[in-house]
C-alpha cells in the first residue's frame, strides 16, 4: 500500500475527469487550492469525446427561462446553478480556450469545427499549466477507517489524504468509460441519501397484441432504420395531449432516438406507475386523415397494397412494415380505417432499455443531502458535481451545461472550505 500525504495547505482531490470534474479542478485551482484529479480510465474526458463524436453539442441557445424549464422537476435547483454559469458563460469559457461556437438550425450550440478533441486537449493543457495534477488509472474504493481516500492503482492500493474532495463520478450509464454507478455503495455506507439510478434519454422495449418485442421478421428486416418524418402523440401524466415531430429509430427490441429521448422521462415514469405506456404515431404528418382516406380509396388494380401505400400515401419501407406489424389484416384493407391508423398508429412501450444503454442517468445524490455549494451535509468537506446528483435533462446541450455549472459550484465550494479551514485559529 502506498500512502500519498498532503504536503502544504489547501489540497483538493477531484475524483472523476469528466466535464464536471475538470471544471471543479479549474475553479478550485483558480481560487488558490492545490488540486489533484484522479481518473479511473487511462485519460480524462473519454465520455466527453464519445458524446462529441458526431459533433459536440456543447450547450443550447434557448432563452434563460426556457433553458431552465428543460430540467424536468428540478427547475428551482437548476436555476441556482445556471445563474452562476449559464450557456453564455459556457460559450465565453470555450472562447477562452480558442474555440469559437455557432448556433445550429435547431438552436443547439456547437464548436465551429464540431469537434470535442481540440477543446479537451486545450483544456487539459491549460489545467496542467495552471498546476493541476492528473493521476490516471486510479479507481476510487471509498474511504479507510481514518477517512483517507482509497484508490486501486495498477497492482497496488494508494491512500490519499486531502483537505476537501469533489466527487464527479458520473451516473451509471457508461460503465465501459468508468461511469458504472459503483460509487453508490460507498455513499450509502456513509448514510448519504440517494435516489435509485434510472435510465434517462433511453430507448424502450415494445409489445404488440400482448406479446413483448417485434416479430422476428420485422426486427431482422428493419432494426436500425429511422422513421421520419413522424409525429409522436400521447397523453402525459397530467392529462395533457402532447405532439412532437421528429424522428426515431427501430431497434431489435423496440424504439430509440431523439424523438423518443425527448419523452423518455415521462414515459419511464408512466411505465413505472401503470406497467406500460401507449404512444400514437402519425406516419404522414403532412396529410390529414380525410385526404389519406380519399387517396387510399382510389382503385388499386393489380398493385400490391405496399405499392398502393407508396403511390397514394407516401408510405413505404419501415413505415409500411410498422403498419403490417401492428394492424390486423382487415384494418389494412379498409381505406378509412387504414387512414386513421396511419395518422394515429398505437405503439405500446413496456420498459426502458437497461441503464448501461442509456445516454444519461436519472437519480443519484438527492438535493436534500447537499447544501447550496453542493457539499454533502453528512460528510463535511465532500462535494458532489455532475450526473451523480439527482437531476436529468433532455439531449440538446442541457446535460453538458449543467455538468459544467455544477462543477464550478462544487470547485468553488471546495476551495472556500479549505481556505476557511486553514485560516481558522487553532483549537485550544
Amino acid at each position: 500500500m502506498t500512502v500519498a500525504r498532503s504536503e502544504g495547505a489547501r489540497r483538493v482531490a477531484v475524483i472523476g475527469g469528466g466535464p464536471a470534474g475538470l471544471m471543479a479542478a479549474e475553479t478550485a485551482r483558480a481560487a488558490g487550492a492545490t488540486v489533484d484529479v484522479y481518473e479511473r480510465m487511462g485519460s480524462v474526458g473519454r465520455k466527453f469525446l464519445i458524446a462529441g463524436k458526431g459533433g459536440l453539442n456543447l450547450t443550447h441557445s434557448d432563452p434563460f427561462e426556457r433553458f431552465v424549464s428543460r430540467y424536468r422537476g428540478r427547475e428551482r435547483e437548476m436555476r441556482a446553478w445556471l445563474e452562476k454559469f449559464d450557456a453564455d458563460a459556457l460559450r465565453e469559457w470555450a472562447r477562452g480556450l480558442g474555440v469559437e461556437t455557432f448556433v445550429g438550425t435547431s438552436g443547439r450550440v456547437f464548436p465551429s469545427d464540431l469537434k470535442a478533441a481540440p477543446l479537451l486537449r486545450g483544456w487539459v493543457r491549460r489545467l496542467r499549466a495552471s498546476g493541476v495534477n492528473f493521476h490516471v488509472h486510479h479507481r476510487w474504493l471509498g474511504w479507510n477507517d481514518d477517512d483517507a481516500l482509497r484508490f486501486a492503482h495498477e497492482d497496488d492500493e494508494r491512500v490519499v489524504r486531502a483537505d476537501a474532495v469533489v466527487l464527479a463520478l458520473g451516473g451509471g450509464s457508461w460503465p465501459v468509460l468508468g461511469s458504472d454507478g459503483s460509487w453508490t455503495r460507498m455513499l450509502e455506507s456513509r448514510a448519504v441519501d440517494l435516489a435509485p439510478l434510472q435510465p434517462a434519454n433511453c430507448g424502450f422495449e415494445v409489445a404488440r397484441d400482448g406479446v413483448e418485442g417485434w416479430s422476428e421478421f420485422f426486427a431482422n428486416k428493419y432494426a436500425g432504420q429511422p422513421i421520419k418524418p413522424v409525429v409522436v402523440a400521447w397523453r402525459d401524466g397530467s392529462g395533457n395531449d402532447v405532439r412532437r415531430q421528429g424522428e426515431f429509430v427501430v431497434t431489435a427490441h423496440g424504439v430509440e432516438g431523439s424523438l423518443i429521448y425527448a419523452l423518455s422521462a415521462e414515459l419511464r415514469d408512466v411505465i413505472a406507475a401503470k406497467g406500460s405506456a401507449t404512444i400514437h404515431l402519425d406516419l404522414a404528418p403532412a396529410r390529414d386523415v380525410e385526404r389519406l382516406a380519399r387517396d387510399l380509396a382510389q382503385p388499386r388494380g393489380k398493385r400490391t397494397l405496399s405499392e398502393h401505400l407508396r403511390r397514394h400515401a407516401g408510405i413505404d419501407g419501415v413505415k409500411t412494415g410498422l403498419l403490417y406489424e401492428l394492424l390486423a389484416k382487415d384494418a389494412m384493407q379498409n381505406p378509412e380505417n387504414l387512414a386513421r391508423a396511419i395518422k394515429a398508429l398505437p405503439l405500446t412501450l413496456v420498459r426502458p432499455r437497461p441503464l448501461d444503454e442509456a445516454i444519461s442517468t436519472a437519480g443519484g445524490v438527492r438535493f436534500a443531502a447537499l447544501d447550496e455549494q453542493l457539499m454533502l451535509k453528512s460528510l463535511p468537506g465532500v462535494f458532489c458535481a455532475g450526473e451523480m446528483i439527482d437531476w436529468e435533462a433532455p439531449t440538446g446541450g442541457y446535460l453538458l451545461t449543467a455538468c459544467f455549472a455544477s462543477g464550478k459550484i462544487a470547485g468553488q465550494g471546495a476551495a472556500e472550505w479549505v481556505a476557511r479551514a486553514f485560516s481558522a485559529p487553532p483549537a485550544l
